[in-house]
């Protein structure tokens, strides 16, 4: 399966970036230094052990400003690299490869970072048969860009919105009074394409879910001792989805338990930026 982005989900985050750089007069360094003319030669070059995504950004980031440049690509999304990995190799003006070169390495770091710590995750369990997934926990008006890198580093996807799939949690429980009531209008209001999923905090609300039958159970802040008597309950009648607390030292044991998909905000809210550097060649 390709792990593509269409050019026109990422162009209009790129030329936004590039705008707030620029600001009200551009690139005043390289109005001053850069004779218009010049070409330079240079690499994106991986300073770390990790793992690729958001190339694109990088292509589409100089050829707003040089559309000429010719852009090589020595990586692809989803690969594994070496430190001092050579990523991009761009030949282009100058002043526009400078000008670029923050918005460039800003998303591609950022993207890189986020594959490479969800594939840290999806590592540590890999002996199971649970999933990695992340939350709607993004960077505003990063979503798509964030959720394309955790499956560049293997992960899957949550919902993208609050349009795609029903998910009652607990503030939703309370207004409607009740985990029962709240499936209940849930199943009344939407159609047998949407996906209805809810949160419980213990195991009395899971079987109180489980009798209704949604789609999806999320075990919020489940004991490990909990996650498995839930499993035990479920026998594998719905999808269980285990979040909260949930960090590289504590995934291996949540997978253990038997639930179906683990649900991570860490991935997209607290993976840090891959080094990366922009080299003249």
């Amino acid at each position: 399966m390709s792990l593509e982005m269409p050019d026109s989900l990422i162009e209009p985050v790129v030329r936004m970036a590039l705008a707030e750089d620029l600001g009200r007069a551009g690139d005043v360094t390289v109005a001053a230094c850069i004779d218009p003319q010049a070409h330079l030669s240079a690499a994106f070059v991986s300073r770390q052990h990790g793992v690729v995504a958001g190339l694109a950004c990088v292509r589409l980031a100089i050829t707003a400003l040089d559309p000429t440049a010719k852009i090589t690509l020595e990586a692809k999304d989803g690969d594994v690299v070496a430190p001092r990995s050579v990523l991009v190799r761009v030949e282009a003006n100058a002043g526009a490869l400078l000008t670029a070169e923050r918005t460039a390495l800003n998303l591609l770091g950022r993207l890189c970072g986020i594959a490479t710590l969800t594939s840290a995750y999806v590592f540590a369990i890999k002996h199971t048969r649970a999933r990695i997934t992340d939350t709607r926990k993004t960077t505003p008006g990063l979503r798509a860009l964030e959720k394309y890198a955790v499956r560049c580093g293997g992960g899957v996807n949550h919902r993208f919105g609050l349009d795609d799939a029903i998910l009652i949690k607990d503030n939703h429980i309370a207004a409607c009074g009740g985990v029962a009531e709240a499936l209940m209008r849930a199943r009344a209001h939407v159609g047998h394409m949407m996906k209805v999923e809810i949160e419980v905090d213990t195991l009395d609300q899971f079987d109180e879910a489980l009798e209704c039958l949604p789609d999806v159970i999320m075990l919020d802040n489940f004991s490990l001792e909990d996650l498995a008597e839930a499993v035990k309950r479920n026998a594998g009648q719905v999808v269980l989805e285990a979040s909260g607390g949930v960090s590289l030292q504590t995934v291996r044991a949540i997978a253990e338990t038997g639930v179906d998909v683990i649900s991570v905000g860490a991935l997209t809210h607290s993976a840090p930026v891959l080094d990366i550097g922009l080299d003249a060649t």
